[in-house]
């Protein structure tokens, strides 16, 4: 398809006057005349012909193109722009063709001495070019000053973006690692679980192989006798007269000899599938369940403070005065060395041992969703129990903080959380001695809270037995 060819300014040029139309009309031919060129050209002519097809006009005040005036000032801005533009850049005024010495505030642009005592920019506001761009320079540089402070910190936004993504990477990379390394201990497990198996089929088929064998041996020795038996009398039947008579009371005594029947395979004898098969993957995963420990909590390290080192299956904190390089997201503490638990809670009750040990600074506990973790504020939302400066004490608030009267050392603490009941209970788990209960009508998702401050001693959710239970149905 044929493009569509480019106007040029040619294209909107009087016929009679050769320039870009000025206040073009519309004659009845449809041809436009610039309206001062039409009105000459019937003057001189005594008729009111169209210049360029002399066909009559009956209208002696022809109608404005206005589409066309339109296009054809834009056309003549444009053009006067461009004059206007090349003497700026050879700093010469297009105007007058006078030096530019002046600024124009009014307009903000530079002009010449005849425009500043111009009658037409009488009360206009006209500065010399040194003083104007001085001060101008100034304003503009205070204006880049939020510009420049902007590119900053987009700067910043992209290391930042560029080293999280450098982050992740390598936390797929870990995270892969530690899976491949969890299922290779799941594979030797059931590598040695169907070796285990095999072996005990194996040796159970290798007993009842050979007491099998054992019975076919006595039998075949039984057969064998009754072969040799039968034999000797057919032998004996097959003598003449006289002589099968005087051995005949032998032969019925012998031939009165009658071997019991050998007893009937046991059930006992045969490989108790059952017991190799029955419920098998049942009963491997109850013995995994015994192995496998699990735990009740799991660390969320996406929201562990940079002075946290939290430990690879995620139920260990350490706290390390080598900061971390981790990315700034906004779920991270950057305030208190905490971390978070991975799951919150809404609903249900909920419960975790913590095991402090001699740690010198710890506090556990749960926080509602909404606490802002940037900062150290005294918000209220967090309901925790901990140990600082040799003394125990309780609190809803980082900030609010009072004594908790402890008797004994805590070397292990259990949180028990009951959404429905909106209580946190707190118990010195290896005494079972209830240290401090608080109430809320909790109505935002909360989640296990932790602090650590003691880098000789990490604190350490503590695994539970878990139990496989079958459900019966009765009727």
């Amino acid at each position: 398809m044929a493009g569509r060819p480019s106007l040029t300014e040619e294209d909107f040029s009087c016929p009679v006057c050769c320039d870009v139309f000025r206040d073009p009309v519309l004659l009845a031919c449809s041809h436009s005349i610039c309206r001062p060129c039409v009105l000459r050209f019937w003057g001189q002519r005594q008729e009111r012909e169209c210049p360029v097809c002399r066909c009559v006009s009956a209208n002696p005040e022809p109608p404005s193109n206005i589409v066309l005036r339109g296009m054809c000032e834009a056309i003549l801005e444009e053009k006067h722009q461009r004059v206007e533009h090349a003497f700026t850049s050879a700093g010469v005024c297009g105007t007058h063709g006078a030096p530019l010495t002046h600024f124009y505030e009014d307009e903000k642009r530079p002009a010449c001495v005849k425009c500043r005592v111009s009658k037409k920019h009488s009360g206009h506001r006209f500065r010399p070019v040194e003083e104007a761009a001085t001060e101008h320079k100034k304003e503009l540089r205070i204006k880049l000053k939020p510009l420049q402070d902007k590119l900053k910190s987009f700067e910043e936004f992209k290391q930042n973006f560029e080293q999280t993504a450098e982050y992740i990477k390598n936390q797929a990379e870990q995270t892969e690692h530690l899976i491949k390394e969890e299922f290779k201990k799941l594979h030797q497990f059931l590598r040695e679980e169907e070796a285990f198996r095999l072996a005990a089929l194996k040796e159970e088929d290798e007993q009842n192989s050979q007491m099998m064998k054992k019975k076919i041996d006595e039998l075949d020795s039984e057969i064998a006798s009754l072969l040799d038996k039968i034999q000797a009398l057919e032998k004996e039947l097959g003598a003449e007269d006289l002589s099968f008579l005087q051995n005949y009371k032998a032969m019925v005594e012998r031939i009165q000899y009658s071997p019991q029947d050998p007893e009937p395979v046991s059930g006992e004898l045969l490989i108790n599938v059952a017991k190799h098969l029955g419920n098998l993957m049942f009963e491997v995963s109850q013995k995994l369940q015994t192995m496998v420990p699990y735990n009740p909590v799991a660390l969320d390290p996406n929201t562990a403070h940079a002075d946290l080192i939290v430990s690879a299956d995620l139920t260990s904190m350490t706290f390390s005065e080598e900061r971390q390089l981790l990315p700034c997201n906004p779920e991270r503490f950057s305030g208190y060395t905490s971390v978070l638990g991975s799951l919150g809670f809404t609903s249900g009750m909920h419960g975790w041992d913590v095991e402090v040990g001699d740690s010198t600074a710890w506090a556990v506990g749960v926080i509602a969703e909404s606490v802002y973790r940037k900062k150290n504020t005294n918000k209220f939302g967090l309901w925790y129990v901990g140990f600082y400066n040799g003394k125990y004490g309780k609190g809803y608030s980082p900030e609010i903080l009072t004594l908790l009267r402890v008797s004994q050392k805590i070397q292990k603490i259990r949180v028990q959380l009951d959404c429905d009941k909106g209580k946190v209970t707190f118990t010195d788990a290896r005494r079972n001695t209830c240290l401090y209960v608080f109430k809320h009508n909790f109505t935002e998702t909360v989640y296990p809270y932790f602090y650590s401050h003691c880098k000789l001693h990490p604190l350490r959710i503590v695994p539970v037995r878990s139990f496989v239970t079958v459900e019966q149905f009765s009727s």
